[in-house]
Order: C-alpha cells, then sequence, then structure tokens
C-alpha cells in the first residue's frame, strides 16, 4: 500500500520577523536625508495586528511605505501580508495610514483555494482545518503541481506552504 503524502497551506507570519523589519526600516528612517526634520512614524501594534505609519504629507507617507515593504521583502515576509485598512488626517497637517496585518486565510480565499484544486483533477484531497487547508495525496509529483498552482492564485493571503511529508 502506497504511502499518503502531504503538505499544509497557511498564511502564518513570523512576528519576530515582522519586528526586525519594522527596527531596520525605523534605522534607515533615520538615517534618511529626505526624513531630516520631518515627522514620520512607524508603529507596529503586536496585539491588534496592524502597523501604523504617519508623516507629513502623502509623498512621505509613499516613500515610508516603500521602506517598510523592502524591509518586509528582504526577511522573506511578502508585501501582502499588509493590507490598508484606512488613512486619516491627524493633527499637525500629517497623515496617518492604518495596515492589517494579515497572517490567515479567510473561509471564502480558502474555499478558492479547495475549488482550484479540484479543478486540477489529480488524485488529491484538499480539506480547510481552521484557518489552513490539508492537501494529501499519494504522488508527491501531484503535490508539487498543486503547489505551483496555488501560488498563481490570485490571493490576500501571503501563503507559506509547510508540513511536507
Amino acid at each position: 500500500m502506497a504511502k499518503e503524502h502531504y503538505f499544509d497551506i497557511t498564511a502564518k507570519l513570523d512576528m519576530m520577523e515582522m519586528k526586525n523589519a519594522i527596527i531596520m526600516a525605523q534605522k534607515e528612517l533615520n538615517t534618511r536625508f529626505d526624513f531630516k526634520g520631518v515627522v514620520a512614524e512607524i508603529d507596529l501594534n503586536e496585539k491588534a495586528k496592524t502597523l501604523s505609519l504617519s508623516s507629513s504629507s502623502e509623498q512621505k507617507i509613499d516613500a515610508l511605505k516603500d521602506i517598510v515593504i523592502s524591509k518586509l521583502i528582504k526577511r522573506n515576509i511578502a508585501g501582502k501580508s499588509l493590507e490598508e485598512v484606512k488613512t486619516e488626517g491627524i493633527s499637525g497637517g500629517n497623515t496617518k495610514i492604518i495596515y492589517k496585518i494579515v497572517d490567515s486565510i479567510e473561509k471564502d480565499e480558502a474555499k478558492q483555494i479547495v475549488k482550484a484544486i479540484k479543478a486540477m483533477k489529480l488524485k488529491v484531497t484538499a480539506s480547510i482545518q481552521g484557518d489552513e487547508v490539508r492537501v494529501s495525496g499519494k504522488k508527491i509529483d501531484d503535490l508539487q503541481k498543486v503547489m505551483k498552482k496555488v501560488r498563481t492564485l490570485d490571493l490576500k493571503a501571503p501563503l507559506v506552504f509547510g508540513n511536507f511529508k
């Protein structure tokens, strides 16, 4: 009897790496010439899973976002892991943008993943288990095809493939 292989699709985020990326972004912010004498802040709230950027103008906010995303990418965290929630004006004419940190697969996206896997007509089974999707099958090649297909889907959550056995 053939052995059953499986892997899990999750959107888990390494918060330690996220913190390190934010620290590196703050260091770069302090050394950049275009931010000298300008109000600019990066604030990570781990419990609420939010990241807020504030600065004096839209252009500075965009530059701040570019700095943060480049540091996230260097730490192997997808830029998709930040979802813009709201933009608001704060005191002194400054602007603040709040991002939600996406670290789980929503039910709709999980259903979309399962539907795409079933449409491939391979001998694999996909099941939703909480905030992860488990894919199992007898052939490792089929599982690798599923991984390749799922990577091409347009999803909000940054996917992580793990627990491959």
